[in-house]
């Protein structure tokens, strides 16, 4: 052999030998440290919601209210009728509180857009249970009302003790269970 090829054959093996080595580091790094968790957010935090755009203009005197206020502020002028003789409008839950498992009395402001529930460190609710799959189940707002939808999981969603075999309502103060984790919407 020549001292040229002699020369490559021994870098190929040191650049061999130091892929080996990274490989081996970066191993022991996601075993030591673990995967890279996403914060989830805390309660009291206000989420970001994308408001649509008025299609007409607002008028004066067009009723106001805060959006946690507990009554309607409506016009009492000709026609209208009072507070008291409207019928009260069922407002969905606004909260996903933990009530049982390993995260109990966390609670989690739920997003118009829905909220998956999982293992992976993508979904919106980390479970870290053995019973849980990667994406198990996702909540989501239909209307004025809520559904959760089973992803194929291995071990099932249930809703009141039945399993969920695609979509179900969930109802506040319903028990929802995932895993070894329950959990309950509040308004």
């Amino acid at each position: 052999m020549t001292a040229l090829t002699l020369l490559l054959l021994r870098v190929a093996f040191l650049v061999l030998l130091w892929v080996f080595i990274f490989i081996v580091v970066y191993s022991l790094r996601s075993d030591l440290f673990g995967s890279r968790i996403t914060r989830l957010q805390q309660p009291g935090t206000p989420t970001p919601s994308p408001s649509p755009a008025p299609s007409t203009p607002p008028r004066a005197s067009a009723p106001v209210a805060s959006s946690d206020a507990a009554t309607t502020v409506t016009n009492m002028g000709r026609g209208s009728r009072s507070a008291s003789t409207a019928a009260p409008v069922a407002r969905p839950a606004s909260r996903l509180v933990v009530t049982g498992g390993p995260r109990a009395g966390l609670e989690i402001d739920l997003p118009t857009t829905g909220l998956t529930i999982g293992r992976s460190s993508g979904s919106g609710l980390q479970v870290k249970d053995d019973y849980t799959s990667s994406n198990h189940a996702r909540l989501v707002l239909r209307g004025d009302e809520w559904r959760i939808e089973d992803l194929g999981s291995t071990n099932g969603t249930f809703v009141a003790g039945r399993r969920v075999q695609g979509s179900a309502a969930a109802a506040t103060g319903v028990e929802l269970r995932i895993g070894t984790t329950t959990f309950e919407l509040r308004r």
